[in-house]
């Protein structure tokens, strides 16, 4: 995960779970650091803009290497099913997108046995048709995605720093807590003193008033 993915990370949680109230998508970039000989995944999200709107929507990828000038067609899906278009990547893509519709929001895909080979810019475009009662209106959306292959992931001054911020967070919720704590039992605690003051005070005026109209009946008698 990027370092600015990381800074991001609690505010991107905050929205998908409003988006989950909502029934909705949050798009959300896709990592750009690979690690080679291992699995990847390529993040393509393209929510409707209309989500009362039932539509169709088909995804293509393409894919330039580093150092070529064009790009080659990689991978589609459409209509449930995918088909690997670039020899390169035969047996190792993989669609990990939106399952069971055609009404497509999610293009992801997954490379299997990452290689430096892999490194260079890839493209995903999402064609969507939304279907209104009495017409069709077509949209495009394009997204590139660079990715570096690595021997292994690396960490940034940012990443760290995010994460001495995440912990700093999370002891200085505590803290406010504990004082929190602190100030109502305290609170409490001078309540109860009060209410133990005005219960004796009334105590003494009971008595006190008990004895003198004791003292009033003796001397009348």
């Amino acid at each position: 995960m990027s370092a600015d993915q990381q800074l991001l990370l609690p505010l991107a949680l905050l929205a998908l779970q409003a988006s989950l109230c909502r029934g909705a998508c949050v798009e959300v970039d896709s990592d750009t650091e690979a690690v080679v000989n291992e699995g990847f995944k390529l993040s393509c999200i393209s929510c409707k803009k209309r989500g009362e709107v039932p539509a169709e929507a088909s995804v293509r990828w393409t894919f330039r290497a580093r150092g070529e000038n064009e790009s080659t067609p990689l991978y589609s899906y459409q209509n449930l099913a995918g088909d690997t278009i670039d020899p390169r990547f035969y047996e190792r893509l993989h669609w990990n997108g939106s399952k069971n519709t055609r009404d497509l929001q999610d293009g992801s895909i997954y490379i299997l046995n990452v290689t430096y080979n892999d490194t260079g810019t890839y493209q995903c475009t999402f064609n969507r048709i939304l279907l209104y009662p009495n017409y069709r209106s077509g949209t495009n959306t394009t997204k590139n995605i660079t990715i570096h292959v690595v021997p292994q992931l690396t960490r940034g001054l940012a990443s760290i720093l995010s994460e001495v911020m995440m912990y700093v967070s999370i002891i200085g919720l505590q803290l406010w807590l504990l004082v929190e704590m602190i100030y109502c039992y305290r609170k409490i605690s001078a309540a109860g003193e009060e209410a133990l003051r005005e219960s004796a005070a009334e105590y003494l005026a009971i008595a006190v008033e008990s004895k003198d109209n004791s003292a009033g009946v003796q001397v009348a008698e």
